[in-house]
């Protein structure tokens, strides 16, 4: 199964909603996918999907998800990291009008290169990639390091300020 959570932020994030139902129509992603849409105001032809959802229901999802696809929060793939998975993580950008600044991607990239196991997916156009490769298990899991994962990543964000 998949689990796709955009969070809540006000502004729509129609690309990676839209790519993923398209992956779906055209049978690229055969499994079930699940949705949480946000503000997003495509709303999914070919995928189960909800705008908002609560906190149980997210922690079901990523309990019972695959593969999960986020957006760039980080509170949101921490979540991810913490049920010893691998997100990938598909950063709202202020060219798509999806968000106010880049901050997203910057900070993203940031607990990547700390070398925290996160897939950045800057280009929808390369989702199914970035899926099939996980599938595949080209990406190794790791066994999960919140604790220092929690503690770099405060030190990153008080940089930032």
């Amino acid at each position: 199964m998949i689990f796709v959570t955009v969070g809540t932020h006000e502004q729509p994030f129609n690309r990676l909603i839209q790519k993923v139902d398209e992956l779906v129509r055209d049978g690229e992603i055969k499994e079930e996918v699940f949705m949480q849409i946000g503000y997003s105001n495509y709303e999914p032809k070919y995928t189960k999907w909800a705008k908002v959802i609560g906190y149980d229901a997210m922690s079901d999802y990523l309990k019972k998800a695959d593969i999960v696809i986020a957006h760039g929060g980080p509170s949101t793939y921490m979540q991810v990291l913490q049920n010893g998975k691998i997100p990938i993580v598909v950063p709202r950008q202020e060219k798509f009008n999806e968000h106010v600044n880049d901050h997203q991607l910057d900070v993203t990239r940031k607990v990547r290169d700390k070398g925290y196991r996160i897939i950045i997916c800057e280009n929808v156009e390369d989702l199914f990639e970035k899926i099939k490769h996980l599938q595949e298990g080209n990406y190794n899991k790791s066994s999960s390091n919140n604790a220092l994962f929690l503690s770099s990543f405060i030190d990153e964000i008080n940089k930032l300020f």
